[in-house]
């Protein structure tokens, strides 16, 4: 507990001096002594007002003693040089930025190519500035480290977080089978602990633990007490998942589902307002605890991805830097990614690979470097939390005493198919219903339908111990060893007398009735995960899909681990066993097994492959077994690829009709530019702005009886000569601000978009200058541009949209929704299931 304060003292203060570096690098300094110090001697209003007055005065101080330190630095041409090329005349106020712009609506694509220049521009400047003064320098250095203290206070949060859920989810998930009577907040394990009456063999068992049925009836055996214990555990999940939900729907709707398809399609530049905010965050926290508590076939390892994204987003919002430029904020997600897959699975190399092989759109190496860094701080900061009490990063650590074997790479290959096929069922049906969902009456009632598929977990699952324990804790006795000190009945062999070995160096032997019994429950198990996970994924609470998919390939594998080792057990003069299983020797470890099958299963859901690799090492410390693993993730993608291309994530994404386009996919049709681009034949004409010959009036009608999210600008209707591009948005910004800080802009006001203003009669109005506002470099193809390369451009460079030119005269427009639906044209399916744009 003294860590844990400290950890969050340690967060706070970072916290306290990320904010006092916020006010430092936005807050630019006014010109010197140009206001009037009065005004400061103004009695403060309110709080706010007096830590503005405290604020100004620090500012003026620091440039005093800046102008005495550098004298030659202060040039008031220099310094008046931006009001007299902006707001001294009244046509070019828009040379001085305005609140809002360069911002975008919710649900539409950003500009990749205009962000990179922003952020382009904005180094520049902040890098001549510094030469100015000490001042300048400072900011300077505090915009370089920035990022690093983003990344640092990510991992900070991320891992605490994480540290909390694994601590809570396992008391809550003891707390529906008995209680702690000496400190309720205890988990079984950790009430045992502090026993001094539990005893080796009954290591579970302990006075200070008790079941409901002997804290209520006073009973611990009997059809009784079975039944009671049966009912409350029951209960206990209905609570837990009806409390999930009901905070999901009231509270936060985007804290539902896995989250991983939207952060793919948010960091692929699409604005969803909400999804990555503190509400969020909070409710995704406290359900995700709820909801892995209540037994439900899902898991906390994709949900806590989501978790880190809304820590990344909330610290971006911090800096100027990152809160005004949506493509900076994306390479602080990527990070962000990579940190939540470090403290689920205790893999931060593997988090990292995860992010840029399945998660990211854009990761250029300095992303790539911050993403290193933040997960080894989530992975310190979870390590000194300790939540799992054996001194690791992971549940799932092995250590296995036998190498494996060449012939053992036919039973691991086999797993591999099975994950394939197991992947390709799994994501079929469970589109399918997530489809039947969304279609039809099913979907008007989320809270029912996670209280029935609840319901029918509890009672299927409670008879079964494999599928009663929580499945992380499955999932570790799955991969474990059997040594002499193993009391499960998965270890219950027929051991001979006369055995001498190590404890380590246990030879092969015949099974046990616990392992026969233990293999039918196993079985049944199976089908249960199989089929309950199905309908589980997508309901409207916090749900991942890693553990689940990782618990079904290591109860398949576990099974085919034991079914070897009998085989060689018993035929070992076979001469696949004859050369490297003798008689008396440890030649089988079944856990291994269980390891491959649930890297194969886990593979087939998610394509994942190099990264998948490098989780399950880090997972399991089975840092020799990286062949088998490696055969059977890549045999469980070729496998799921043969029946189709899409993981689930990106089957999530095509089903919510999202806008992403995935880099993986190929376009081999042979279609042109000219058969995509918008206006088609019998349409309307493209809707332009001229450069100099439109007035106010006009602008805000086509504003108004339209919806594009933007208007190529041209010479003239006549000739079309392309000029440039003006989004929607700043056109609607830009006239408001203008009425409202210029005079003399009427609806008769001329719009121009060139340098100089167009000739007016003498009494017309002043005309309004819109050039700031103006793409003067629009992406542009030629119509016979083959649609393949038009495809390969807006994947790379993430565009919005593409202008049509011949001969520099415009055609027409492809946005990257008239993208998509192309594609899915082409695909033979519906082109209208792109729902946003």
């Amino acid at each position: 507990m003294p860590l844990l304060f400290v950890l969050v003292w340690g967060q706070v203060s970072f916290i306290s001096f990320c904010a006092l570096v916020r006010y430092v690098v936005d807050i630019s300094p006014p010109a010197f002594l140009k206001a009037n110090m009065k005004s400061l001697c103004v009695p403060p209003r309110t709080t706010a007002h007096a830590e503005n007055l405290v604020l100004k005065c620090l500012t003026k101080l620091l440039e005093f003693i800046d102008k005495l330190i550098f004298p030659l630095h202060t040039d008031p041409n220099m310094v008046n040089a931006g009001d007299m090329n902006g707001s001294g005349n009244l046509m070019d106020f828009l040379d001085e930025p305005f609140p809002d712009v360069g911002t975008y609506e919710d649900f539409h694509t950003i500009d990749w190519l205009r962000e990179k220049s922003r952020d382009t521009d904005r180094h520049r400047k902040i890098t001549s500035k510094s030469k100015e003064s000490i001042w300048e320098f400072i900011k300077s250095l505090l915009d370089a480290w920035s990022g690093w203290v983003v990344m640092l206070l990510i991992g900070l949060l991320a891992g605490t977080l994480a540290g909390v859920i694994d601590l809570a989810v396992d008391w809550m998930t003891d707390l529906k089978e008995g209680v702690c009577l000496s400190a309720f907040w205890y988990s079984h394990e950790q009430c045992c602990w502090t026993s001094n009456e539990t005893t080796f063999d009954d290591r579970d068992k302990c006075p200070q633990w008790q079941k409901w049925s002997e804290l209520l009836v006073s009973q611990s055996e009997g059809a009784s007490a079975y039944i009671l214990n049966y009912f409350l555990y029951i209960i206990w999940a209905l609570c837990f998942a009806f409390l999930a939900v009901s905070l999901v729907r009231v509270f936060a709707p985007y804290a539902c589902g896995s989250g991983i398809p939207e952060i793919k399609t948010i960091l692929s530049g699409f604005i969803i307002r909400g999804y990555l905010g503190k509400w969020t965050l909070l409710i995704k926290t406290v359900t995700l605890v709820l909801v892995v508590s209540s037994g439900l076939s899902l898991g906390k390892e994709g949900p806590l991805v989501h978790v880190a994204c809304c820590c990344g987003n909330f610290f971006s919002s911090l800096f100027s830097k990152y809160s005004k430029n949506e493509g900076k904020r994306r390479e602080v997600l990527s990070a962000a990614a990579a940190a939540g897959v470090s403290v689920a699975f205790g893999a931060p190399i593997g988090g990292v690979l995860f992010s840029l092989e399945e998660v990211s759109y854009y990761f250029p190496l300095k992303t790539l470097w911050r993403s290193f860094f933040a997960a080894l701080v989530a992975a310190f900061t979870l390590r000194s939390i300790n939540p799992f009490g054996n001194s690791r990063l992971v549940l799932f650590y092995v250590e296995y005493h036998t190498p494996w074997y060449m012939a053992e790479l036919f039973p691991f290959i086999l797993l591999g198919v099975f994950g394939g096929l197991w992947g390709t069922l799994f994501i079929r049906c469970n589109i399918a219903w997530c489809r039947r969902r969304k279609t039809t009456r099913l979907g008007k009632y989320p809270v029912l339908e996670v209280i029935v598929i609840t319901a029918i977990t509890a009672i299927i699952a409670y008879p079964n111990p494999y599928t009663r324990r929580s499945t992380s804790e499955l999932i570790s006795e799955l991969f474990n060893d059997c040594g002499a000190l193993e009391s499960s009945q998965l270890c219950d062999y027929i051991n001979d007398p006369n055995m001498t070995r190590p404890v380590d160096d246990i030879p092969d032997r015949p099974a046990g009735p616990g392992v026969y019994s233990a293999m039918w429950q196993l079985a049944l198990a199976l089908v249960f995960k199989i089929v309950i996970t199905i309908f589980t994924f997508g309901m409207k609470i916090p749900s991942g899909l890693f553990i689940p998919s990782m618990a079904v390939g290591a109860i398949a594998g576990r099974m085919v681990g034991i079914g070897v080792e009998q085989l060689a057990y018993h035929h070992h003069d076979w001469i696949i066993f004859r050369n490297w299983c003798r008689p008396g020797a440890d030649c089988v470890t079944p856990g291994l097994y269980a390891m491959v099958g649930a890297a194969a299963c886990l593979g087939g859901v998610t394509r994942m492959t190099v990264s998948l690799v490098v989780i399950m090492f880090e997972l399991t410390g089975g840092l020799e077994y990286i062949v088998p693993l490696m055969a059977a993730a890549v045999t469980s993608k070729w496998v799921a690829d043969a029946f189709g291309k899409e993981g689930i994530y990106e089957a999530h994404i095509h089903l919510n009709g999202y806008p992403f386009l995935d880099v993986k996919d190929e376009f081999t049709h042979r279609t042109l530019a000219t058969d995509v681009m918008r206006p088609r034949r019998g349409e309307a004409p493209l809707s332009v702005l001229t450069q100099d010959s439109m007035t106010v009036e006009d602008v805000e009608t086509l504003i108004k009886e339209t919806d594009y999210n933007g208007f190529p600008v041209v010479v003239s209707r006549d000739s079309e000569r392309l000029i440039g591009f003006a989004q929607r948005r700043e056109l609607i910004l830009a006239i408001k601000n203008a009425r409202q800080r210029q005079d003399g802009v009427v609806s008769n006001s001329i719009v121009y978009f060139t340098e100089d203003p167009p000739e007016v009669p003498p009494n017309s109005p002043h005309p309004l200058k819109l050039r700031r506002i103006l793409n003067l470099s629009p992406f542009t193809v030629t119509d016979h541009t083959p649609m393949e390369t038009v495809v390969d451009i807006f994947r790379k460079l993430g565009l919005r949209q593409c202008l049509v030119t011949r001969s520099g005269r415009l055609l027409g427009i492809i946005t990257k929704k008239d993208v998509l639906r192309h594609m899915a044209q082409m695909a033979n399916q519906d082109p209208e299931s792109i729902m946003f744009n």
